[in-house]
């Protein structure tokens, strides 16, 4: 599956990578490697009755609302605070954008060990019960060791992004509402947040996009598990299209995945594109 999406602040107009012929050919040939034979839209018809294709779909959707959310707006306060007038914000700086150099996959099996070890043991001491046992073992709460890792690795990202939003303002701006008695929280919604709206854009399709496609998070942490409670749809093309020989049905997935990106991507860009003011 290749897809991506990305785009400008000024034209916001985003890239989408077009299958190749290959997978869309494939999909609609008998499953497996080898031999084929063509079989129309059986594979489609299947995966649309699939409650494990389904739940993958529902739990990816899950997760990249809510990582979206969090990288924005943590990305944003930090965003505005290493802005303003603060000692040593160049240092800070660096420090924040550390972790989106890291590999996600190396940092997973790192944060996998504090979710399994040094957290359960705090929790027992604190007599915290739903942190006495590791989330990653537990179906309900196996789900935020991964929202978690995936906002803690993109706020770097987005935090770049909005700083350079930021720094496109004319202080004088700043300089003429302080003029007139503008206090902070007016200064930011009726003064930054307007003007930095077409990173807000690209921020929030690039975020949605790359929470989307989470996979390295999941290798890394649960591997689908437990009981295939959180496969999102990417690994769940790898893990069942190249590792139990779904080859053809899940080329069928990753069509349909596609799809699913470029219509949430374009639907993003006009819904924000429509609350920007210049």
């Amino acid at each position: 599956m290749d897809d991506g999406s990305c785009g400008d602040p000024g034209g916001r107009v985003p890239v989408l990578t077009v299958p190749s012929r290959e997978p869309r050919t494939r999909s609609l040939t008998s499953q497996g490697y080898g031999d084929f034979k063509f079989i129309g839209f059986k594979n489609y018809i299947a995966m649309f009755q699939d409650a494990r294709v389904g739940h993958a779909y529902v739990f990816t959707i899950f997760i990249a609302i809510l990582i979206t959310l969090g990288t924005n707006l943590i990305g944003m306060f930090l965003a505005v605070l290493l802005n303003s007038k603060i000692a040593f914000k160049n240092g800070f700086r660096a420090i924040f954008f550390i972790p989106f150099t890291l590999s996600v996959l190396v940092i997973g099996y790192v944060f996998k060990y504090i979710f399994m070890t040094p957290l359960p043991a705090l929790g027992q001491a604190l007599h915290i019960d739903w942190l006495s046992t590791s989330m990653i073992s537990d179906p309900n709460l196996a789900w935020f060791p991964i929202v978690f890792l995936s906002i803690w690795q993109g706020v770097a990202y987005s935090t770049l992004l909005y700083l350079a939003g930021l720094q496109t303002i004319d202080n004088e701006i700043y300089e003429a509402a302080a003029i007139d008695g503008v206090s902070p929280w007016q200064n930011f919604w009726q003064i930054t947040f307007p003007l930095i709206g077409p990173f807000v854009t690209i921020n929030m399709v690039l975020s949605l996009k790359n929470s989307l496609g989470a996979f390295d998070q999941v290798m890394a942490l649960t591997k689908g598990g437990p009981d295939s409670k959180t496969e999102t749809v990417s690994y769940l093309i790898f893990q069942n299209g190249l590792g139990n020989g779904e080859y053809s049905y899940q080329m069928a997935n990753a069509v349909t995945f596609f799809i699913v990106l470029a219509v949430l991507a374009f639907v993003q860009l006009k819904f924000f594109s429509g609350k920007e003011k210049v």
